[in-house]
């Protein structure tokens, strides 16, 4: 059942039960969430006008935007590859694969980059969407892609992480770790580093894909690493925050978070600090440099999105349906914004873009999400207006009801 048939099926639910007599311009983001620091954040243009607004397909959206030019392009897990104007949030295009779309898209000059559940790798014209090449892997991509100089690199879920040459979609090598490579690879210096669901951390030769070094965790690891100076930090399905020396994969520390850790660090460099969620509910803030606790927020569901820094805040959703803005310092709530306003919550997956004063996010139940954050506003949820229209519903059938009492009495 398609998202829109949902919410009229919910629409008639809620009236039924409220009825019845008991009732930047030009900037790239060549990797997920903009670059390996995780911050999800673009200077915004002089010329561009913030609205709200929400955009919806017919599935649940967990990829993240990504923004080139005042479009954003993301997937839907009805199979398409969107391509929506900033401002008003208006289609430009779509494209549909033979699968649903969660592997975040990734841009580098004309063509953007995206991974999809039908096993291919996509390469698409920006302006329309026309595909100029598709690698087709052996099972499905959640991974996001990573573009570097000539090279694609993704990982798969046959277990095995590809670098493709961007300009014609042949191969260079492939790597196979032994299980699915859902966390999406970044690059450090030599190193291509990424999790597999194996349960360890891979660094590749980025030349012929020979792997260099190794660490095992306790499970899964479907967390995007994030680097800085020389350590990498992901986190892994045994609950556990790891910052493991780049250059021969040492355990530097790690920081048990509870539950397992989908969340990608995020990475601040001015005062050391990473955040991070957990399936738990909480949203850590770590030094860097030992991994004490700075300071943790619990959310009302489980944290899988990579946080956003946005100047003394950061932004993340859970799968309780609400996205949370909080100050980085203390893990004080500025504000949030759930579009099911507590009647039907969609998890929040998808991590957040930020781009100026604008915060772009998906959600659950297939839209995405256009807040503003200076004004600390949303667009009305659709779920009010279905709200709406069983209030009008109710108070007509109070009416009628009212109305053939009074007939009733006077033929009495």
């Amino acid at each position: 059942m398609n998202i829109k048939r949902k919410q009229i099926l919910l629409g008639f639910m809620i009236t039924c039960l409220l009825a019845s007599p008991v009732a930047v311009a030009g900037a790239d983001w060549n990797m997920f969430h903009e670059n390996a620091q995780r911050t999800g954040y673009l200077d915004q243009p002089a010329d561009f006008t913030p609205t709200v607004w929400y955009f919806s397909t017919q599935g649940s959206i967990k990829s993240s935007p990504a923004i080139l030019n005042k479009v954003a392009y993301f997937g839907s897990s009805d199979g398409h590859i969107y391509a929506v104007n900033l401002e008003d949030g208006t289609k430009l295009w779509d494209y549909k694969t033979d699968g649903a779309v969660v592997s975040s898209p990734s841009i580098s000059g004309d063509y953007l980059y995206v991974g999809s559940k039908d096993g291919y790798l996509y390469a698409q014209d920006i302006k329309n969407g026309d595909v100029k090449w598709k690698y087709k892997t052996g099972n499905s991509l959640e991974s996001s892609p990573l573009v570097s100089n000539n090279m694609v690199y993704v990982g798969s879920n046959d277990g095995r992480v590809y670098a493709i040459y961007k300009s014609n979609g042949t191969k260079k090598w492939e790597y196979n770790t032994g299980n699915a490579v859902k966390s999406s690879p970044i690059i450090s210096g030599d190193y291509l580093i990424t999790g597999s669901d194996d349960g360890k951390l891979y660094a590749l030769n980025i030349e012929n894909g020979d792997k260099n070094w190794e660490y095992t965790t306790g499970d899964k690891v479907q967390s995007s690493p994030a680097v800085m100076n020389n350590v990498v930090y992901v986190g892994s399905d045994d609950g556990k925050l790891y910052a493991i020396n780049i250059n021969n994969g040492t355990l530097k520390w790690n920081y048990d978070m509870g539950k397992p850790v989908d969340s990608s660090p995020t990475i601040d460099t001015n005062d050391n600090s990473l955040f991070v969620g957990a399936d738990n509910g909480k949203m850590m803030c770590l030094d860097t440099r030992n991994g004490a606790e700075k300071w943790s927020y619990n959310a009302s569901g489980a944290v899988k999105t990579s946080a956003a820094v946005v100047k003394n805040k950061i932004v993340f959703g859970s799968d309780g349906g609400t996205v949370y803005i909080v100050n980085k310092y203390n893990g004080n709530v500025e504000w949030n914004y759930n579009p099911g306003y507590g009647i039907i919550n969609q998890a929040i997956q998808s991590s957040p873009a930020v781009y100026g004063n604008m915060i772009y996010v998906g959600a659950g139940d297939g839209s995405l999400y256009a807040l503003n954050n200076d004004k600390m506003n949303g667009p009305t949820s659709i779920y009010t207006y279905y709200l709406g229209g069983a209030l009008v519903i109710l108070i007509i059938f109070l009416v009628a009801v009212r109305m053939i009492r009074n007939r009733r009495k006077k033929a009495e």
